[in-house]
C-alpha cells in the first residue's frame, strides 16, 4: 500500500531443496542477488516519482530502464520461488490436458522447455507461459529480465539461467542445474498459476 516493494521470505528452509539446489547457493541467490533487484526497483520506482513530482523528464529513459530490469527480475525471482518445494507433486488434469495438446507429451515439453533453457543467450530465464489469445502454453526464452518479452504471454513457470542462480554447484553446466529443477518443480503451484489464467480470461 505504500508503493515500496519487499523481498519475500523463501517459502522453505534454504537446504529444503537438497540435493538439488545447495544452501550456500538460495542464500546467495535469495539474501544478495534478489535483494539487489528489490533496491533497484524501489530505487527506480523513487526516482520516476521525483521525476512527476517536479516535471523533470531527462533521465527518463534511465529510469525506465532501470524499472524494467529491476522490476522484471523481482518478480520473475518471487515466481521462481514458488515454483519450487521440497514435496513431490504433479500437473493438474486441466494443466496436462494442455501440455497433452499443445507440445503432443510431456516428455517432449519436458525436452522442449530444457533445450530452450539451455540454450539463452547468456544471462536469463527459461519460461512456460500462456498466451489467453490463442487458448494455447508456449515455451519462451528470455534474455536478462525484460528482453524478447511476448506481451500477450504470462508466465506460470520460470528457471533462473543467470549464473549465479547455479555455478557454486553446477559451475558451468546449465544442463546439469536444468535437469535438477524438474526434481523440485512444485506443480500444485504451477498447476494454481495456470488455473488462475484460465479463470481470468474464459
Amino acid at each position: 500500500s505504500d508503493g515500496i516493494y519487499i523481498l519475500p521470505e523463501l517459502p522453505y528452509a534454504y537446504n529444503a531443496l537438497e540435493p538439488w539446489m545447495d544452501e550456500p547457493t538460495m542464500r546467495l541467490h535469495h539474501d544478495k542477488h534478489h535483494a539487489g533487484y528489490v533496491r533497484g526497483v524501489n530505487k527506480a520506482t523513487e526516482g520516476i516519482a521525483k521525476a512527476l513530482e517536479n516535471e523533470d523528464f531527462s533521465n527518463v529513459k534511465h529510469l525506465e530502464r532501470d524499472l524494467a530490469f529491476h522490476g522484471a527480475g523481482h518478480i520473475l525471482h518471487t515466481m521462481f520461488w514458488n515454483n519450487m518445494s521440497p514435496s513431490q507433486s504433479n500437473p493438474s488434469p486441466e494443466l496436462k490436458k494442455y501440455i497433452l495438446r499443445d507440445f503432443g507429451s510431456f516428455e517432449t515439453f519436458k525436452k522442449y522447455f530444457k533445450a530452450a533453457s539451455k540454450s539463452v543467450e547468456a544471462s536469463g530465464w527459461g519460461i512456460l507461459g500462456y498466451q489467453p489469445h490463442a487458448d494455447k502454453l508456449v515455451v519462451l526464452q528470455s534474455e536478462k529480465h525484460q528482453n524478447l518479452s511476448q506481451w500477450i504471454t504470462y508466465p506460470i513457470l520460470v528457471i533462473d539461467v543467470w549464473e549465479h542462480a547455479y555455478y557454486l554447484k553446477y559451475q558451468n553446466r546449465r544442463g546439469d542445474f536444468i535437469d535438477a529443477f524438474f526434481n523440485v518443480i512444485d506443480w500444485d503451484n504451477v498447476s494454481l498459476r495456470f488455473s488462475h489464467m484460465l479463470s481470468a480470461f474464459k
